[in-house]
């Protein structure tokens, strides 16, 4: 009878601990592999047929379809270069430069992967209409009061992520480091 009882125990705890650390994983983006550039991380191989499990899983969970490896890469950020989260009262400052592409866009999503809405319906950029300084960096303010100059509307909400997405890059799976793939900065600003 004892052994049966911890048995019972025994797969108890273990599927609950099982069950948990996978719901973690899909739910905070866990996957293997993740490169790291600052506040910006991406899932190199996410597009490939060597993703990791927790990957694919979240891929189903969401109903995404990632960018191909051949075709591009996507970064994404929850947190300021600080790891403080991406607060939509702030003023969220992205500056500097993207790695070499033929095209990107940075896009502003809810923590669920929708876009955010807001009353402009201005959801992202893309680097043709990106106003530019003359080194060809940029400066886009994501916050939730319009500003002159490249700005994206948080619609006041309390978080969001950012994502980058690089179209026809060299930037991929031998990508580790900043200069590998120098990606901008991002800073908050005018809390509450």
């Amino acid at each position: 009878m004892r052994l049966l009882f911890g048995s019972l125990i025994s797969f108890a705890l273990a599927a609950a601990i099982g069950l948990g650390a996978t719901w973690l994983a899909l739910t905070q983006g866990a996957a293997f592999g993740a490169v790291k550039i600052g506040a910006w991380t991406m899932w190199p191989r996410t597009g490939t047929v060597g993703i990791d499990p927790y990957a694919r899983a979240n891929i189903a969970r969401i109903g995404e379809l990632p960018t191909g490896l051949g075709d591009g890469v996507a970064f994404l950020a929850r947190t300021d270069d600080d790891g403080h989260a991406l607060d939509g009262r702030c003023d969220v400052v992205v500056d500097g430069m993207t790695p070499q592409a033929r095209y990107w866009t940075l896009t502003i999503y809810n923590p669920y992967g929708y876009l955010v809405a807001n009353s402009v319906h201005r959801y992202g950029f893309t680097s043709r209409e990106i106003t530019r300084r003359t080194d060809g960096s940029f400066e886009i303010v994501v916050a939730p009061r319009a500003r002159a100059g490249n700005w994206l509307p948080t619609g006041g909400i309390e978080r969001y992520v950012l994502m980058v997405r690089l179209y026809d890059t060299p930037v991929g799976v031998a990508t580790r480091t900043g200069r590998d793939a120098p990606m901008p900065s991002v800073t908050q600003r005018n809390c509450p």
